[in-house]
């Protein structure tokens, strides 16, 4: 029997080798499950580092959202704050609502003006808008007193007050020749007082009337003159005065004459400030605008100059009975226009003027422009800057 026999050498040589093998096995299981381990961990922090980006969206979106909303309370608050600093401003700046006669020329003493007013008598006229008196002052100096009743339950509250006193007192500032100059107003518990410069010869109403009576006589010359100066008025309420004024109200009783036969407007602005007398639609002389939209512009005045000056080439008022008939069209303004379109503008002059050719061809010129202001679209009518222009051109002022 064949027996293999070990030689201790190699016996020792072969445990050494198991044992390199035994420890090289051992370290290979050792790496491999510190492999593992470490792609364990890895994988742990992979999974751990995917939730911050969510958490840092959330994070950045509410403070995203905490910045926003104190911009904008922040915001509000300063809108809060500069509001009551301005209502604080503008209350200290209000002008206090003065009591008793408010006076703006040094002729007329407060004093003598508050009795005079109590004892006004002689009565000069009247109209929608009030009433005219005449009444001297104990310095022998003789006004025109006009008593005005807004009769609206606003004339009592303290923000009317104001307004109508700083209305006031702007249109006091006007001065122009063709204007009547505001002297004083006094306030009452339901009415106004408004004092204004005498002038004896009264309206461009009252002249009319007489010389429909035969009571006087206006000639062309005087009725343009009274024409020139009215569009002269309106030319320094529209263009020059600051602010930009509208007269809203311009018919003959609101155009004075003084002795010499020069016109000043009356009521310059009243209508805008007092309720009761914004009636522009309800007038005759009012434009077509003011019933349609109740829109009202420097041309509606021109249009209500038209009328007036219609009134001083025909001597007939717009509600004269001549006009109902179908015939006539029903207006002046539609009369006017017909007898234009077919050349018979003569037929429309009043018989009193017609006189020396030159005057009948000025006046057939004056009719042209009568019938562009009474244009229907404000557009079409000229303004009061032109006006001045195309009338002076008429004669030599």
């Amino acid at each position: 029997m064949l027996q293999t026999k070990f030689h201790p050498s190699s016996r020792h040589q072969h445990k050494a080798s198991m044992g390199t093998f035994c420890t090289s096995t051992t370290a290979l299981k050792l790496g491999f499950v510190w492999l593992q381990l470490s792609s364990v961990q890895c994988h742990g922090r992979i999974l751990k580092d995917s939730s911050p980006p969510d958490q840092f969206k959330n994070r950045f979106q509410r403070i995203f959202l905490s910045i926003l909303f104190g911009m904008f309370t922040g915001l509000i608050c300063a809108l809060v704050f500069a509001w009551l600093v301005r209502s604080f401003v503008r209350y200290i700046n209000k002008a206090p609502i003065l009591k008793g006669p408010v006076v703006f020329s040094p002729k007329i003493p407060a004093k003598t003006l508050q009795s005079a007013l109590a004892n006004y008598t002689q009565l000069l006229g009247s109209s929608t808008c009030g009433k005219y008196y005449r009444t001297v002052l104990d310095n022998g100096l003789t006004v025109a007193v006009k008593r005005v009743e807004p009769g609206s339950p606003q004339l009592h509250t303290k923000s009317f007050k104001r307004r109508i006193q700083q209305e006031l007192e702007m249109i006091a500032s006007l001065r122009h020749r063709n204007l009547m100059s505001l002297r004083a107003y006094v306030r009452e518990s339901n009415s106004f007082f408004l004092v204004y410069d005498y002038v004896p010869t009264g309206s461009l109403e009252d002249a009319m009337i007489k010389v429909r009576e035969n009571q006087l006589q206006l000639p062309w010359e005087v009725r343009l003159r009274i024409a020139v100066g009215i569009v002269k008025g309106l030319q320094y309420l529209h263009f020059s005065s600051n602010p930009r004024i509208l007269h809203r109200n311009l018919k003959p009783t609101n155009v004075m004459l003084d002795a010499e036969f020069e016109p000043r407007l009356a009521d310059c602005g009243l209508a805008k400030i007092i309720p009761t007398l914004n009636l522009p639609a309800a007038s005759s002389y009012g434009p077509p605008e003011s019933f349609q939209s109740c829109r009202y512009t420097d041309k509606s005045d021109v249009f209500s100059f038209g009328v007036i000056l219609g009134v001083l080439l025909t001597g007939k008022y717009p509600t004269d009975a001549f006009f109902g008939d179908t015939s006539t069209g029903g207006s002046l303004a539609r009369w006017l226009q017909r007898l234009q379109e077919a050349g018979d503008a003569r037929e429309a002059l009043d018989k009193s003027i017609l006189g020396e050719e030159v005057e009948e061809d000025e006046m057939l010129m004056a009719v042209k422009i009568a019938v562009v202001c009474l244009s229907d679209m404000p557009a079409d009518r000229p303004s009061s800057d032109e006006l001045v222009s195309m009338l002076t051109q008429l004669n030599s002022f």
